[in-house]
């Protein structure tokens, strides 16, 4: 397998997973970050052996195939638009831009230069997912006709050191979680037809708590709770409500229901959990784990909680679709519908009327077992 040298631009909290995880892949090796900070850059590189350079060198390095937009959400059309135009191939996080008009010229200049660009999340390449994928697809559950998503917290400035934008134009919690949910929904049961949605914010500004800014105030300048309603082309409908306004809930992160059963899907953003399955008379056992190399646990939370964690899946994947000549599975087609659905949803809460999608995609292929460890390292 060909391996792909790899640059990354933006050296903030979620650098350290790409960094730390890309070693597990055969196919991708970061050579060089960059930030501009160059303090941050140059403290990421020495902590893992790579090289750091000022951005502009990064985008003109010769010696790298593909740079990691890394950057806060507000920049990721300038720089993923600065890597396509120094003949790179782009990775970004979530989301992919901030508005559809954005992604649709990124998706013009990658093709008019022949290049490639994929988006986070890849998540729902987990191994729980990609289970649940082969349920649905099996007809273990009959035909998906509803189902419900739910993700809501507390807030960002609770643990962020920097939270301030999230709660900008741009952020909030449909734009910073969004992409986990629906992605996952739209590779489960197919692409979204049109939304409806309500949006209010509780609160005018925020507190910070965590550190090192505890105490200083930041406006609110997005909706920061969204109920919406997505109806999907092959039929489905689901509820989507997420928000930074609620102190405990008890919903589940996610169900989906069918003519035969019902399927209870783990956190959207995480790759691994427990999945489980009722049958046709409403009997809900456990689904036995499947040996997918995506959902065994690798990686400890705050040193105590191992869960899955992949990160950098998408990327790899990406890396072997351009070598093999395939689509890639986080690919720009997805990511470009998914931005559609995400501002949408926030249009209708502006507006109250139902917005119909101006775009489609293909579901991703399914990342079996086989397939998932055919990116990783032998002994990874």
């Amino acid at each position: 397998m060909t391996v792909m040298n790899v640059g990354l631009i933006g050296c903030g909290n979620i650098s350290t997973a790409y960094l730390t995880l890309a070693p597990t892949y055969k196919n991708i090796r970061f050579v060089a970050v960059s930030d501009m900070n160059e303090e941050a850059a140059l403290a990421k590189a020495k902590a893992f052996g790579l090289k750091a350079r000022i951005v502009s060198d990064l985008l003109a390095s010769d010696d790298i195939d593909i740079i990691v937009n890394l950057t806060i959400p507000d920049a990721h059309y300038d720089v993923t638009r600065r890597i396509l135009d120094a003949g790179k191939h782009a990775y970004t996080e979530k989301p992919l831009v901030l508005t559809l008009k954005q992604a649709k010229s990124l998706a013009d200049l990658a093709a008019s230069k022949g290049l490639r660009i994929g988006s986070a999340p890849d998540t729902f390449l987990g191994g729980a997912h990609q289970q649940a994928r082969q349920i649905i697809d099996a007809g273990g559950i009959g035909k998906v006709t509803s189902g419900t998503a739910h993700f809501m917290g507390p807030g960002m400035e609770m643990w962020h050191p920097d939270p301030d934008f999230f709660f900008k134009p741009g952020g909030g919690p449909v734009l910073d979680m969004g992409p986990y949910y629906i992605t996952n929904l739209v590779q489960l049961i197919g692409p979204v037809k049109r939304v409806a949605a309500l949006a209010t914010s509780a609160q005018t500004e925020r507190t910070i708590t965590s550190q090192p800014r505890a105490g200083e105030t930041i406006p609110v300048q997005t909706p920061t709770t969204i109920h919406a309603l997505l109806s999907f082309e092959n039929g489905a409908t689901v509820t989507l409500n997420v928000s930074w306004d609620v102190k405990k809930h008890r919903h589940a992160n996610m169900e989906l229901y069918g003519t035969e059963g019902a399927l209870f899907v783990p956190d959207p953003n995480h790759f691994g959990g427990a999945l489980e399955q009722a049958d046709a008379d409403g009997t809900v056992t456990e689904v036995p784990v499947w040996d997918h190399p995506f959902g065994k646990l690798n990686w400890e939370l705050d040193g105590k909680t191992p869960r899955a964690n992949y990160r950098t899946a998408g990327l790899a994947d990406m890396a072997a679709g351009i070598t093999e000549d395939r689509p890639h599975r986080c690919g720009l087609e997805l990511a470009v519908h998914v931005t559609d659905v995400m501002t949408s949803i926030l249009k209708s809460g502006e507006l109250g009327q139902f917005i119909d999608m101006t775009t489609t995609c293909d579901r991703p292929a399914a990342l079996g077992p086989d397939a998932a460890r055919a990116l990783l390292k032998d002994d990874a």
